[in-house]
């Protein structure tokens, strides 16, 4: 152990186990039939499958949805909690980070039992509610870290140039902030889309997103399948983690220049 990279190895073993084994079984259980050999059924079977598709749709509809709630509410409070005129004060942050200290499941049992006690029929509007008080923080903190390490100098030598507030804000805080705004919407969208217990509960079943057909299908032990529309699901945010990690990259080099 005298090594410094033998330190590396208890989570080498602990990235095989629970990280690259669970994986690996996902894509063998998708490509394999009821007699154990190999198959593509369980994958065509999602796009011929309308309730699939249906859900899927309504998964993306309600997360594109979230996801811009979440960046309107959460992108003004990252620029005032980054901005040391407007927030002086450390505990300001602390009161955003607070609900995390809470279990999600509790969080959502106690945001349904409040629409209960007020009368409010549980629908779509309270499973958005439910979804941005949820990811609300995964978009705040990103957007807030970036504002943050931001250089100030950039913004002065704007205004010192004659650029008005706005126009500093929307021609170098924006474009300098995409990062922190993709990696926002990438922690608030995929999770929203494969969620499946606020749905549940916040919407007495009514809505069903993405996750839940995953889960009906392995509770039903229709491992195969369930394990097909888990391999969709991670390709979908493999496909998203790269469009948005080049979105990144475009938006620092724009914002520099």
């Amino acid at each position: 152990m005298s090594k410094r990279s033998n330190w590396a190895i208890p989570y080498f073993i602990f990235l095989v186990i629970f990280v690259l084994l669970p994986l690996i079984l996902i894509v063998v259980y998708a490509f394999q039939g009821q007699d154990g050999g190999f198959t593509m059924e369980n994958i065509t079977k999602f796009f011929t499958d309308g309730d699939a598709l249906n859900t899927f749709a309504v998964s993306i509809e309600v997360a594109i949805e979230n996801t811009l709630i979440c960046l309107l509410l959460g992108y003004p409070a990252a620029y005032i909690l980054a901005n040391k005129d407007l927030n002086k004060s450390a505990v300001t942050v602390i009161l955003f980070i607070l609900p995390m200290w809470i279990n999600a499941l509790m969080r959502t049992l106690a945001t349904a039992e409040l629409f209960n006690v007020l009368g409010f029929s549980l629908g779509k509007g309270t499973l958005l509610y439910g979804l941005v008080y949820d990811y609300l923080p995964f978009m705040i903190y990103p957007i807030y870290n970036v504002l943050l390490k931001m250089d100030n100098s950039y913004a002065e030598a704007a205004a010192d140039l004659g650029a008005t507030p706005v126009q500093v804000f929307g021609k170098v805080t924006l474009p300098l902030s995409m990062p922190g705004i993709s990696s926002g919407i990438l922690m608030v969208f995929m999770p929203t889309v494969s969620t499946f217990a606020i749905s549940e509960f916040l919407t007495n079943n009514k809505i069903k997103l993405f996750g839940t057909i995953i889960q009906e299908n392995i509770n039903s032990s229709m491992w195969n399948y369930g394990a097909a529309l888990s391999l969709i699901m991670l390709l979908i945010i493999g496909l998203t983690t790269l469009l948005l990690g080049g979105d990144k990259e475009n938006a620092v080099e724009g914002g520099t220049v």
